[in-house]
């Protein structure tokens, strides 16, 4: 089936941008990767759907745009450690904020005018009320959540502007691998849990580190909403039908509304490997909310979005069967 709509994916080659890149194919619909590669992976995608470059180098986005007549940009590029944004927060609004405004200028020049951006939950800060709606007060506590802020507001004021209408996801904890286990996390370094503690079972690490265990939660360990990426990737189509079909520009949470302890998915990670993952305890980080758990109905009731993989052990079983590939591909001798 082939829809006749192409969609360029700035961060294409990246973890979440390179399932979106993938599913979009299997829908019909023609993706184009765009990605510097500084952390992307050009083994994520079909050699002829990457395009090599900076979203925010106009020259090139134009001459892209002018060839492949896009009709939704959908934007993953990102630089998103949140310790690194308040190391280096001029790196931060950069590479997040001015290179993006260099692509909506693109856009409006080349009559692009929809737009998927990949936000974040860390724009609401420390959560007043768990779990967190659109509602929220909107107060980051860091640079990297006031850059993606920053963007939705900028987006706003496109639309205003240009009519450039936009729909800006609200990720949670972002988890999983493609099912069949040929795409998946693979950061340098890795920061997220799940990746983390699969890396202990698969011994590349010695063990998880679980910074706190006193916080104010029935085991002491911090809660997240864990979303499988499939389920990322689809809620995007789903953003896509939207503005195909008129959606005014809006802000979307993408969680299961089901927290896990840290505690719990080490204890699922034990279950679905069958490996011990042994455990050291570290200070808590300062700045760390004891729970981070969407409310996401609004995703479901005006996207029509439904998760399908809200149960922890499958979203740990699919990361667990690429990293079982990944440790074996980096392997001394291979």
């Amino acid at each position: 089936m082939d829809t006749g709509i192409t969609v360029v994916v700035a961060g294409g080659a990246g973890y979440i941008g390179s399932h979106m890149v993938r599913m979009l194919r299997d829908n019909g619909i023609t993706p184009i990767a765009v990605d510097n590669l500084t952390t992307g992976h050009a083994q994520a995608v079909r050699p002829h759907e990457l395009r090599r470059g900076d979203i925010g180098d106009a020259q090139f986005m134009g001459a892209l745009l002018r060839e492949c007549r896009p009709r939704v940009v959908m934007h993953f590029a990102a630089s998103s450690l949140v310790g690194e944004s308040v190391q280096r927060p001029g790196a931060y609004w950069r590479n997040n904020v001015v290179q993006t405004l260099n692509l909506l200028d693109v856009m409006v020049q080349h009559d692009v005018r929809q737009f998927i951006f990949s936000s974040t939950a860390a724009v609401y800060g420390n959560p007043l009320e768990v779990p967190i709606p659109e509602r929220h007060p909107t107060e980051p506590i860091n640079p990297y959540g006031h850059t993606k802020l920053a963007v939705e507001h900028l987006l706003r004021d496109y639309d205003g502007a240009h009519g450039l209408r936009s729909i800006s996801l609200r990720y949670f904890n972002a988890a999983g691998a493609h099912p069949d286990g040929s795409l998946g996390e693979r950061h340098d370094p890795e920061t997220h849990l799940i990746p983390l503690v699969l890396q202990v079972a698969s011994g590349r690490r010695p063990h998880i580190a679980r910074f706190g265990s006193q916080h104010a939660t029935p085991d002491g360990s911090c809660v997240r909403d864990y979303v499988h990426v499939q389920d990322l990737c689809s809620a995007h189509l789903l953003a896509l039908k939207a503005l195909e079909t008129g959606a005014a520009t809006a802000s979307y949470n993408l969680g299961n509304g089901l927290g896990h302890s840290v505690n719990e998915v080490i204890e699922a990670a034990r279950r679905v490997t069958g490996h011990a993952i042994p455990l050291q305890d570290a200070p808590a980080r300062v700045g760390d909310p004891p729970v981070l758990v969407a409310d996401a109905a609004r995703a479901r009731a005006e996207l029509g979005w439904q998760p399908r993989y809200e149960n922890i052990e499958d979203i740990i079983g699919d990361a667990w069967r690429w990293e079982q590939r990944l440790a074996g591909e980096l392997a001394p001798g291979r």
